[in-house]
């Protein structure tokens, strides 16, 4: 197993591609998305399926090296500052196969 970070955000959909824009600029191999996160947060109850997209958040998971985290959190702070959102860096291991 090799050490990583793993990072979570849950952003508005509407920012989800300026956010991947950014993970893809910081050099992030991959991650996963899952549109229609649903929750409650400080901004009061987000449901899915919205027609606008206006209230509808996404949770976006990736893991990089431990030295690459400090740039990819960097690069993603002028959005949460903007936008609001959640950003969660934590500690994990990653299965080679």
């Amino acid at each position: 197993m090799m050490p990583v970070k793993r990072i979570e955000i849950i952003i508005d959909a509407l920012e989800l591609p300026d956010v991947l824009e950014k993970l893809d600029a910081a050099g992030v191999s991959g991650y996963t998305v899952i549109k229609d996160a649903t929750g409650k947060g400080e901004r009061g109850e987000r449901g899915g399926g919205e027609l606008s997209g206006a209230f509808i958040n996404s949770y976006v998971l990736t893991a990089c090296p431990p030295e690459q985290v400090a740039a990819v959190v960097e690069t993603l702070r002028p959005i949460l500052k903007r936008f609001g959102g959640v950003c969660l860096v934590s500690d994990a291991q990653w299965l080679i196969h």
